[in-house]
């Protein structure tokens, strides 16, 4: 018979897996708890959350779900960022930080049901923001609009000057 608790955490697991857009697996050995709260910081700021559960408890939690097992990425020992929203904030975020700390190495993910690999990842956090891709088609769409308002408002500026000279001429 299971363990209540183990059932318990195999049911935090897949609650956290369901609630998440993405999920990121990396490397924390060798990280200091002082660089472990600052990744944690880090991670909070882009509505992710940081947890490190046993690979044996994923992978049942996962069977469970009926999702890919994550296999290789699941070598070792692993933690997991669950994030909501834009999936490229959190995966900047952990690529940034894995820079600075040279001990944390990203492994994969899962995103939208699919086996993410390091390179993956590390290639979507080189991708622009969410608000960085709407502010360029903000941009986009409306400078064809701020073309058009300039020819039109020209045009107007030169008929008034047109008949501002008419008028002139017409008065002297």
């Amino acid at each position: 018979m299971p363990n209540p608790e183990k059932v318990k955490t195999v049911a935090q697991i897949k609650e956290d897996i369901q609630s998440a857009d993405v999920v990121w697996v990396v490397d924390y050995r060798g990280l200091s708890v002082k660089q472990a709260e600052e990744l944690r910081r880090r991670i909070r700021a882009e509505d992710a959350a940081y947890r490190i559960y046993k690979n044996t408890f994923t992978i049942r939690a996962l069977d469970e779900l009926d999702y890919p097992e994550l296999g290789e990425v699941l070598q070792g020992p692993s933690a997991f960022v669950f994030a909501n929203g834009d999936p490229v904030g959190s995966a900047k975020a952990l690529k940034a930080f894995a820079k600075e700390n040279e001990v944390l190495k990203i492994k994969g993910g899962l995103l939208d049901g699919a086996v993410l690999s390091a390179k993956q990842v590390e290639a979507i956090a080189e991708l622009p923001s969410r608000e960085e891709l709407v502010a360029r088609l903000l941009g986009t769409i409306s400078r064809p609009l701020s073309g058009l308002v300039y020819v039109l408002n020209g045009t107007q500026q030169q008929f008034v000057r047109a008949l501002k000279a008419i008028a002139e001429n017409k008065a002297a």
